[in-house]
């Protein structure tokens, strides 16, 4: 084994993926080159490195590192290329230069010790210290924990994440149960932690790997969608994963309920367990539901006819049966439920209903689950709409993320409603309905026939399935809709008939293309050139790729890479960055794929904040403006004006966004869709996938595939089963609330 000590001279190669790293080194015998899984060197640090010397036939001899260690700079010229190498946001060269130049040797105490001082240094503020101590502070803890992990065969990648959750306390954490890391940790499964927990000689048949894997099949059941797990699926889905004895698979179930981790129920002649905060969740949201519903209200001694009439008059239209029937209700209901598909006059509905509240001295709060479709309800109604997180003051409480409206501090408003209601899961739902009072009233306005929330729950349906709450479903296409054949084929969609296809002059076509290449081709040309040129669209604002799967040929993963290449091609002095197999360059489309609900957003105008908040979500759309290799940051601008800075480190939570699933498009409307139709898992072409992705679009929806597939989906009105137990809630506390009535 040899050792060698040196100056790192320049970072030759990195994934940012997996910390793999080829560096130059600078020793007293002359450079060196090193290769390893290296995640915390930088420009400037002098290494001390284990390894054996290894031959490359192109980059010739190179030490293969099994061990590495930081040894601290002890010259003036040391310390200040170590500060200018990046290694610290807000450190550049000029920086490091002026803070050497007045603490000299001292330099790296005064950081750590007394970082106070920084703010002498010109340009260093109160915002830019703290950063900087954070950073400093981090690579002396990330070093010693890199190195115990990957002891146990964690890559880097997911090293960096784990130190983020657990911070100084990781391997305290992972000695004592390595199956925290697939509860805790984006992207570490079960299976991983297990394979670290094997590593670390833990037993087949402990308790810790027996409740992971209990815990891990249920968190399965969630991100499917389901509330609780039947214990025969659980039982049977767990031993297949462990290969272990059943009685101890039932053992540990006990003992994870004795913790409160989860919860049993005995109902409906079934036996369901539930992780307790779904089983909580649910009970809360059918009881606060029922108490709603039931409760009286006060008269608004309105003339309701005379003001529908006045809208009438004014907006030169006549409202149907159902669309009065359901203003009326929302005066004279807590809560009420609009449902009907694209065309049907929700969003006519909503404006009558605010007009006549208003017209009342009465407030209304507007709120929809994403923040495209926040701003979308802004748009037709003309007041300010939030996010269903914003408008409950979702922020950090007692140094953690938390609503700050609920029970104790309710939304101070008369009528709140919500656009978008099939997309609210169970425990978003649970939180918006502790911030409502018996008394205001609440209203859902959703199509029931879109595809249901990604969290788990299936609340809309759940709630009309109940027959608690006032449903009034809208069936009739208005004249004005009718003109669209967006609107008529997603109807005829949801009602399984053919759509009408490629009508002159119209805005529905198909264009038929059996080979899977030529359709992606076909794509390509149309957001390229063909849509943009005949409708003078903006490909990257205007048009979106929607498809129903993430691999294959027609994918998002195939998908964005040809349209990047397409629509935003690599150029001299654009800026890009890679990341394993992603290539992210500034101007590309791009969305945030989990909920970071601690991500800091600035709004800028002029170059001044105007408004700053908290919270990215699953789904949000935005464009790259920046890439900042000194400081290792990339800025995007979400829903056109959210500045949001990244950290390389957190790169994994963004995808190009050019094609986008169906499911992330929930809640998004765009002015032109385009949609590959082709082979594909039954379970993804199924009808009201179909119908969703339709009714995303404004303008234009173009299709381009083999025809037998449309027809398959269309006849494909498979939606497959959530377990849920909140419309039988709903009914039962219902009862409980009327004395005891049995519900039939």
């Amino acid at each position: 084994m040899l050792t060698l000590e040196g100056t790192v001279e320049d970072i030759i190669f990195r994934n940012e993926l997996n910390s793999y790293t080829v560096a130059s080194i600078d020793t007293p015998d002359g450079k060196a080159t090193i290769v390893g899984y290296i995640p915390f060197i930088n420009i400037g640090e002098t290494v001390r490195v284990e390894g054996e010397w290894v031959y490359h036939p192109n980059y010739g001899e190179q030490l293969e590192i099994t061990n590495i260690s930081i040894v601290v700079p002890s010259t003036v010229n040391g310390i200040e290329k170590y500060l200018s190498s990046g290694l610290i946001p807000h450190i550049g060269p000029k920086t490091a230069k002026k803070i050497v130049e007045r603490f000299g040797l001292d330099t790296l105490d005064i950081i750590q010790y007394n970082p106070e001082r920084l703010k002498e240094i010109d340009g260093i503020g109160e915002k830019k210290l703290k950063r900087i101590v954070e950073a400093f502070e981090e690579q002396g803890e990330l070093r010693d924990i890199m190195v115990f992990l990957q002891q146990y065969g964690i890559s880097a990648n997911y090293g960096i994440r784990i130190y983020k959750k657990y911070g100084k306390d990781t391997i305290n954490i992972i000695s004592k149960n390595p199956y925290k890391l697939s509860e805790d940790i984006f992207g570490i499964g079960f299976k991983t932690a297990d394979k670290i927990a094997q590593n670390m000689g833990i037993d087949k048949d402990s308790p810790y790997r027996i409740q992971g894997g209990i815990r891990y099949i249920i968190n399965r059941f969630a991100s499917n969608g389901h509330t609780y797990a039947p214990k025969e699926d659980l039982l049977s889905h767990t031993k297949e994963l462990l290969e272990v004895e059943e009685n101890l698979i039932e053992e540990s179930i006990r003992e994870l309920a004795i913790k409160g981790i989860i919860h049993i129920l005995n109902a409906d002649n079934q036996m369901k367990i539930y992780y307790t905060p779904f089983h909580v969740a649910e009970n809360n949201v059918a009881r606060k539901i029922v108490e709603l519903s039931q409760v009286e209200l006060m008269d608004l001694e309105l003339d309701i006819d005379n003001i529908i009439k006045t809208i009438e008059g004014e907006e030169g239209i006549v409202f149907a049966e159902k669309q009065i029937e359901a203003i009326k209700e929302s005066i004279k209901s807590g809560m009420i439920v609009i449902t009907g598909g694209p065309g049907t006059g929700k969003t006519t509905i909503i404006k009558a209903i605010i007009r006549i509240f208003e017209e009342a001295g009465l407030t209304v709060s507007l709120a929809a689950p994403t923040g495209r479709a926040a701003k979308r309800m802004t748009e037709t109604t003309g007041i300010e709409a939030k996010t269903i997180h914003r408008l409950l003051e979702y922020s950090y409480m007692e140094e953690e993320m938390a609503f700050g409206k609920d029970e104790d501090s309710p939304i101070d408003t008369d009528l709140v409603i919500i656009d978008e209601a099939s997309m609210v899961d169970l425990l978003l739902m649970n939180s918006l309905l502790k911030a409502i009072v018996p008394g205001s009233r609440l209203i859902l306005v959703g199509d029931v026939d879109q595809l249901p929330s990604v969290g788990a729950g299936n609340v809309l349906k759940d709630i009309i399935e109940s027959q608690v709450v006032k449903v009034v479903k809208l069936d009739e296409i208005f004249r004005q809709a009718e003109e669209s054949l967006i609107v008529v084929n997603a109807h005829r969609i949801n009602r399984g008939e053919e759509p009408i296809l490629n009508e002159k002059d119209r805005d529905f076509y198909f264009i038929r293309e059996n080979n899977p290449h030529k359709i992606v081709q076909t794509i390509i040309s149309l957001c390229k050139e063909r849509l943009s040129n005949y409708y003078g669209l903006d490909p990257l604002n205007d048009i979106q790729v929607l498809t129903p799967m993430k691999k294959g040929d027609v994918g998002i993963n195939a998908l964005n890479k040809h349209l990047q290449q397409a629509l935003n091609p690599k150029a001299y002095g654009k800026k890009e960055k890679t990341m394993g197999d992603n290539i992210f360059r500034v101007g590309d489309k791009v969305m945030q794929i989990r909920n970071n609900y601690s991500m800091e957003w600035e709004i800028i105008r002029d170059g001044v904040v105007v408004d700053r908040g908290e919270g990215i979500f699953n789904g949000d759309f935005g464009v790259i403006l920046d890439i900042d290799e000194d400081n290792r940051t990339l800025k995007v601008l979400f829903d056109e004006e959210k500045e949001v800075e990244y950290n390389f480190n957190q790169l994994d939570e963004l995808k190009l966004s050019y094609a986008t699933t169906v499911h992330k498009s929930q809640g998004s409307e765009f002015p032109v869709v385009v949609m590959p139709i082709y082979w594909g898992p039954p379970m993804l072409l199924t009808r009201n996938l179909l119908y969703t992705a339709v009714t995303r679009a404004k303008k234009l929806v173009v299709l381009v595939g083999d025809e037998r597939y449309l027809n398959h989906m269309i006849k494909n009105n498979r939606i497959d089963k959530r377990y849920s137990s909140l419309d039988t809630k709903i009914r039962n506390i219902l009862a409980s609330f009327l004395g005891g009535i049995q519900w039939e």
